[in-house]
């Protein structure tokens, strides 16, 4: 492994290059800073320096610090162990030192990479190199001065946004904005820069320590106007978290006191906001995401992926069309088949439409979008699929359709194809139980629209090879998706875990809750929007027909309602058809539609489970809870069946697949901040009361009962063997 090290080497100019190693992004590692410190100090010492260059290896100055040094402080508690940089290094040691330091900037100079570099006298960047300050994403805030240097380097508005959005410049632009003092090619990068540091030594060019520059501010009642808009725009799209107003308080406190009162400040509240429960989910999410990609006995055994250069996806609705335009966005051939022309027509149009939504909205250049849509081919029947590397199924839940299809695909496609579907609860057994290839049969689920949703579930069988797994794999990472490998049970692990909770929404609806504060409040918690609004968007043939799979398979925690059909029968079909709970109008917001009570007080009538023929009297947390905590409760059960591999994977899957909020740190994650004993009593309670969807699993009983967190890995039980 290359040598994780600060190096110096002094020229003949004078000029000491001082160089950061720590591949791959040269991250600022405990010993790169002590080394910085150690070199800097030597630097100062010695006669023959007059000058120092900063700079990184391998073509990248830096990618921040180095965030494992949170996790330790997350497990640990122990604020002492995150290292006085701010001042200590970047003021006293290189801004306010007796010899100029440039920093030369080449690949990325991000969070505290930036921040190094800012403590510099000048920058002189590549092009294209990235910079920015995306510290809010790990719930903290710039802790090494960012928030005082950039606002004086670039002015108020733009560090502002930079830092509120994480939105990082590319050096071409900061160079216009003054945060950047000259972009040269990277051959070039060095030698300009050794030139520079020389001539502010010898006072040819200004040596500036941007800690005390007032010139971009502005005045003070232009700032607080500035501060005051931020606060309220961050009270709208970060409600919940933290770390955003306390990042403009200490701007604030900066403007009104000096830049070297800001930095105490916020010195004083990164190590606040490193201890809070958001940053203890962000970073948790951070880290479990990258471990998606371990999994024992696939990618630890020596097998290569194959490449797969071009897939067949049979149909072509709302899913298979987003499938098959998520591959072509990335260089892969799709064959799209349908039954007739008409719906494959329809298909097409729909990826074309997917595409040129992607171009409208900035997110794909026009001729890379015209190039992929050259990737795609309709078909009709399977005379295309000789030679494809493998099929993605993606036609609606019906068990003896997907059936047949498996049947033909097994004859038309070559001895190597992978045979995958997209259902989101069949169990794939009964998928494939009439072929003989079930070595090669893998589900691939992904999330609605296809295009857009980063999660990719792999559903793997007791029969699926680690070959098809990790070929697999490998193609949703091509296509941009996070791959996480799960067992097969129905629903398997994201629809299984929270099944549960349109379940909880409408025992609380027909336990007399309005419908309405169900929504605001979920919404609040920090879901995108509420279990009805999501049904509205999903349409009810979904809920009717998922509903349906999983009242069979778990008929002892499932509640029956009628709503849904009594909404079909009164002619609404939620957003489809512009009403449902919300009224849907083009180009306003779904407002709520009041005309839908009458309906909901029928159903009430149909189900009466109201304790006394009473409204329950509810708080806002219960109802949350009462939502939430049977999603947690068959999240256990997952678990405990060894469906995931890990806790950490349902995390990830609940944050990137059903939008569990990522600050939470996904379900597992968020129930161990609760509390396994709280949620375990609360559990026991409402069963008591209100049946068995309510009675807590055996796993967390035990894991409430022994003090155990419910993210601890479960024991080898032999059901945990079965499913992976």
């Amino acid at each position: 492994m290359a040598e994780v090290k600060v190096t110096m080497e002094v020229g003949n100019d004078g000029v000491a290059i001082i160089t950061i190693s720590n591949p791959p992004v040269n991250a600022l590692a405990l010993p790169i800073l002590a080394g910085l410190k150690e070199k800097y100090t030597e630097a100062m010492r010695r006669d023959d320096v007059k000058a120092i260059v900063l700079t990184g290896k391998g073509g990248r100055f830096s990618g921040g610090f180095d965030i494992n040094v949170f996790q330790t402080v997350h497990k640990t508690g122990d604020r002492s162990r995150l290292p006085d940089v701010s001042v200590d290094l970047v003021c006293n040691t290189i801004e306010d030192a007796k010899k100029p330091s440039v920093a030369a900037v080449e690949g990325l100079a991000l969070g505290g990479g930036l921040e190094l570099a800012m403590g510099c006298h000048a920058r002189i960047a590549a092009p294209k190199a990235q910079l920015g300050l995306p510290e809010l994403t790990l719930g903290v805030m710039p802790g090494f001065g960012g928030t005082q240097r950039l606002p004086r380097l670039l002015g108020l508005s733009k560090a502002v946004e930079m830092m509120l959005l994480s939105k990082p410049i590319m050096s071409e632009e900061g160079k216009k904005l003054g945060l950047i003092d000259d972009v040269v090619s990277s051959e070039e990068l060095l030698k300009v820069a050794r030139k520079w540091a020389l001539a502010i030594a010898e006072r040819r060019k200004p040596w500036i320590r941007s800690l005390y520059r007032t010139d971009k501010l502005g005045s003070l009642s232009e700032a607080r106007d500035i501060l005051k808009m931020a606060r309220q725009q961050a009270k709208q799209t970060a409600p919940n978290m933290p770390q955003h107003q306390a990042c403009l308080d200490v701007i604030e406190e900066g403007i009104i006191h000096g830049g070297y009162n800001g930095v105490l400040k916020e010195a004083e509240d990164f190590k606040e906001l490193v201890l809070s429960d958001t940053s203890k989910g962000l970073v948790h999410v951070f880290f479990a995401q990258r471990t998606t990609s371990k999994i024992p006995n696939v990618t630890d055994i020596g097998l290569k992926p194959r490449p797969i250069k071009k897939v067949a996806v049979i149909g072509g609705g709302l899913m298979g069309s987003g499938i098959a335009t998520a591959l072509i966005l990335s260089n892969i051939y799709v064959v799209l088949k349908e039954i007739n022309s008409e719906y494959l027509l329809k298909g097409i149009k729909a990826i074309e439409a997917n595409v040129q939504g992607l171009i409208t909205r900035k997110k794909l250049a026009k001729d890379k979008g015209e190039k992929s849509l050259t990737m795609l081919k309709g078909v009709l029947d399977y005379s295309e699929f000789k030679d494809v590397d493998m099929v993605i199924e993606a036609v609606i839940e019906n068990v003896s359709l997907k059936q047949t299809i498996f049947r033909e695909i097994e004859k038309a496609c070559p001895a190597h194809c992978i045979l995958a579907s997209n259902t989101s609860t069949i169990d794939l057994n009964i998928v494939g139980e009439k072929t003989s290839s079930q070595d090669r049969i893998v589900g691939a689920h992904f999330f609605s629209p296809a295009h857009v949703m980063p999660l990719l579930e792999i559903v793997r069988t007791e029969k699926t090879s680690a070959q098809v797994i990790l070929d697999l794999m490998t193609v949703g990472k091509t296509i941009k998706k996070v791959p996480v490998v799960v067992g097969n049970c129905t629903g398997f692990a994201v629809n299984r875990t929270f099944f549960p909770y349109n379940q909880g929404a409408h025992i609380l609806v027909h336990l007399g809750v309005d419908v309405f504060r169900i929504d605001e409040l979920i919404s609040n918690f920090g879901l995108p929007m509420g279990p009805f609004q999501l049904q509205d968007l999903a349409g009810y043939g979904v809920a009717m027909a998922v509903g349906k799979q999983f009242a069979t398979a778990f008929p002892d925690r499932t509640f029956q309602s009628p709503l849904v059909d009594l909404l079909i029968k009164n002619g609404r079909n939620g957003k489809n058809n512009g009403k449902g709970y919300y009224l849907y109008e083009k180009g306003s917001k779904p407002q709520p539609d009041f005309s839908v009570l009458p309906i909901i007080e029928e159903s009430r009538r149909l189900t009466k489970i109201m304790p006394g023929g009473k409204p329950l009297s509810v708080t806002d947390q219960e109802i949350v809870e009462m939502i939430l905590f049977p999603v947690v409760n068959e999240a256990c059960r997952v678990l405990d069946e060894g469906v995931v591999v890990r806790a950490s994977d349902l995390d990830v899957a609940s944050v990137l697949g059903m939008s569990f909020p990522s600050y939470r740190g996904g379900i597992v994650f968020w129930a161990d901040l609760v509390g396994a004993n709280h949620i375990y009593t609360s559990l026991k309670k409402w069963s008591e009361v209100y049946g068995n969807f309510y009675k807590p699993s055996r796993f967390l009983e035990e894991r409430a009962t022994k003090g155990i967190p419910l993210s601890a890995p479960a024991s080898t039980s032999s059901a945990s063997r079965s499913r992976l």
